[in-house]
């Protein structure tokens, strides 16, 4: 694979304090990865740093809230193709971060989407490959 096409991203699954699914409802503009879906908070690995310290800089900086590396379950990792990008390949690590308060939270990225775990299903359609494979991962009933 064309290293230009290749990706590393660590993601996490953030569960708020009454156990609801905090997600990410992309952007919908050209020029991004899936425009409009449903994604997990996270992305690109940057530099030397690993996936646990890539995925607590993302959440950082996208909700504006500061979860602990050490605060974070580690869930699933992917590596081949891409999922989300076609004729690219991706390594990719899922974690989970949970009691994270809600009201705490500002959303720097997309706009914020909660969800009961059994409302997951009914959006399931609207989510990226990757979080489907994350919340399946998870044992989301029905994905």
């Amino acid at each position: 694979m064309n290293a230009a096409l290749h990706r590393e991203i660590a993601c996490a699954i953030i569960i708020d304090t009454d156990g609801r699914f905090l997600l990410q409802q992309r952007d919908d503009i050209p020029g991004i990865v899936h425009p409009g879906k449903i994604s997990l908070f996270g992305g690109h690995r940057e530099g030397h740093e690993t996936f646990l310290e890539c995925v607590a800089r993302e959440i950082h900086e996208e909700l504006s809230y500061y979860v602990a590396p050490e605060q974070f379950e580690y869930l699933a990792s992917l590596s081949g193709g891409d999922i989300d990008a076609d004729g690219g390949s991706v390594r990719a690590e899922f974690y989970i971060a949970r009691n994270i308060p809600l009201d705490r939270l500002t959303v720097t990225e997309g706009s914020l989407l909660t969800a009961r775990p059994e409302e997951i299903f009914e959006m399931e359609h609207k989510l990226t490959p990757s979080a489907r494979f994350a919340l399946h991962a998870y044992g989301v009933p029905g994905l």
